[in-house]
């Protein structure tokens, strides 16, 4: 949902719509190209699924004493007229001290601060599968998820018949490199290589 921007019909700027962010909104909110643009908010299985992984993989960054966090709000600066704020995103803490506007804004700038971002799918699907695929690969954080568990996305990124699939993005050589999920299978993570969680156990949530 496009919201009226309080400066009228003009494009902002990413500085405009940090100043602009409502405090303790029940909703969260992104930049898209100088439009403010509400989020569905996360509910029922969508929250379930989000908030499982960020459990299993704050246990997994535990378990392995890996100086990584998931923050409760962050949001990633793409551009001067962009900026989304993921599902889950993982940070590494010790890149903390070159971001000039995290203690702020909690504002990421950095793709070497950022180790894995998830974008849990839902109505606006094409957001995760073309708009955030192509701006997370230009800035080259190095994984990202899209756990579709309803197959709501189009026949060109998860085939056809559509079913649930997670997709996991690696940033290879300048391009991400896609690989898939279905039913019952172990996913495959770079910055998770010991991780056993399977599609089947992501899209219930539990």
């Amino acid at each position: 949902m496009i919201i009226q921007s309080v400066l009228g019909n003009n494009l902002i700027d990413f500085d405009e719509f940090i100043n602009w962010y409502p405090e303790n909104s029940d909703f969260h909110y992104e930049l898209h190209n100088g439009v403010i643009t509400k989020m569905p908010k996360q509910r029922g299985k969508y929250s379930q699924i989000a908030g499982f992984l960020m459990t299993e993989l704050s246990f997994e960054i535990k378990r392995l004493g890996l100086p990584y966090f998931i923050p409760k709000d962050c949001i990633i600066k793409t551009d001067d007229l962009s900026g989304y704020e993921p599902d889950v995103i993982i940070l590494n803490r010790e890149n903390l001290e070159n971001e000039p506007r995290w203690e702020r804004e909690s504002t990421i700038i950095l793709c070497q601060s950022i180790k894995l971002v998830i974008e849990v799918v839902s109505s606006n699907w094409s957001d995760d599968y073309a708009l955030k695929l192509d701006v997370y690969e230009t800035l080259g954080i190095s994984e990202y998820w899209i756990v579709d568990y309803l197959g709501l996305g189009g026949r060109k990124f998860i085939g056809y018949p559509k079913q649930p699939t997670l997709t996991i993005y690696t940033f290879e050589n300048g391009d991400y490199q896609p690989r898939q999920f279905r039913k019952n299978e172990t996913i495959k993570s770079p910055t998770f290589p010991q991780l056993t969680l399977n599609t089947e156990i992501i899209f219930r949530g539990k």
